[in-house]
């Protein structure tokens, strides 16, 4: 029955696609159209490295507690040594390869490779994803890490990847653009296996399902509205995801601009729920539930000298809850940053930041606990 659904569901995704495709049109006009030799390279790259101090003590660069003064309190990292390749192979089909080197410092095993898939444009405003990506859920996951008006992405953008949401999935997706009235709307739907990146095979006969909607109510602030929404089934077990957001951008005259983004998410925390040994599980999966949100305003000074672009200050605030509804503990973070922008379209950037973490129950010899770091962070992209 499980493998008469799934090929339903398979053919229901597919075939709509593949006769649409068939129907699309094609350029006629060729003296308005320049011709272009296939296939089209693009490469791209981004280094950063990371100077941080640890400054509570007993706690280490990673957040661990320490009983005994044995412990690293500041170190040099080399973060992220990214390089894509994005390859045109026709006017409607293109490849996309993602790496972080970065990811060689330890076992790269499910590592390294982060985006791998080809996306093919059945119009202009449709297209069908496949491979391996992003999934259509939350504002995160529509941008890369190296423009974030922070010093990395929120700790909810990390717990709902390990449970399958965001970060980098396996699986297959649609992508479009349409209007509701006069108001700009952006939609997707993906579908993936749900257990991470570079995996030989899904961990179970499940699948994850996610949708997200973006309504554009201010073209001039583009200020946006995003739903999201997700359902699959792990071992057997249903699990959802919700989630909205926000983001805008308002000029405050020639030279300064806020930039503001929030969310709020919740869902079954099913990672952490199968981690716990079957005998010591005391509640069950749907009552192991992950809940948080963040806001991020971030304020710009263009100062428009060749070799420096614009200052920013930014502070997010964020609250997270792996497990609200049995054994509540949140944990609140405050993230002030500044940055130095030398190059346009942070192709040389300076970020300082102060990481504080406060738990409201604090575990000795775990990561849950109190922390302070300061963070210098320096990118370039190329």
């Amino acid at each position: 029955m499980k493998k008469k659904l799934n090929l339903l569901l398979f053919i229901a995704f597919w075939v709509p696609v593949t006769v649409f495709s068939q129907d699309r049109q094609q350029p006629t006009d060729s003296t308005t159209t320049k011709e272009i030799k296939y296939p089209v390279f693009k490469v791209k790259g981004l280094f950063q490295s990371r100077y941080i101090v640890g400054l509570h003590d007993k706690v280490d660069v990673n957040g661990m507690h320490h009983e005994t003064d044995k412990y690293t309190n500041n170190t040099f990292d080399v973060k992220r040594v990214r390089f894509s390749t994005a390859v045109a192979i026709s006017e409607w089909a293109e490849v996309n390869v993602l790496l972080n080197l970065a990811d060689f410092k330890s076992d790269p095993k499910n590592k390294v490779l982060e985006n791998a898939y080809i996306q093919y444009k059945i119009t202009e405003d449709f297209a069908v994803i496949l491979g391996q990506f992003r999934p259509s859920f939350g504002l995160e996951n529509t941008f890369p890490v190296d423009i974030v008006k922070s010093m990395d992405f929120s700790n909810q953008y990390y717990e709902f990847g390990s449970n399958g949401w965001e970060s980098f999935q396996i699986g297959a997706g649609i992508i479009g653009t349409t209007h509701i009235s006069t108001l700009p709307v952006k939609y997707a739907l993906t579908v993936f296996n749900g257990n991470g990146r570079n995996q030989n095979n899904d961990k179970d006969n499940g699948k994850q399902f996610a949708g997200r909607t973006v309504i554009t109510l201010s073209k001039k602030n583009q200020f946006n509205l995003g739903l999201n929404g997700g359902y699959g089934k792990v071992f057997d077990e249903p699990v959802y995801a919700a989630g909205i957001d926000i983001s805008g951008l308002f000029n405050l005259g020639r030279k300064f601009s806020l930039e503001f983004q929030a969310e709020a998410k919740q869902g079954t925390n099913h990672y952490r729920y199968f981690l716990i040994p079957v005998a010591d599980r005391t509640v069950e999966l749907k009552d192991y539930q992950v809940r948080g949100w963040y806001a991020l305003p971030n304020l710009k000074y263009n100062v428009g000298k060749p070799r420096f672009n614009s200052i920013e200050i930014s502070c997010r605030y964020e609250e997270l809850d792996l497990n609200f509804k049995r054994d509540s503990n949140i944990r609140r973070t405050v993230l002030p940053m500044v940055g130095f922008e030398f190059l346009k379209n942070y192709n040389s950037r300076l970020q300082l930041g102060f990481q504080m973490d406060f738990y409201e129950k604090e575990i000795s010899n775990t990561t849950t606990y109190n922390n302070k770091l300061f963070i210098m962070q320096i990118q370039s992209r190329f």
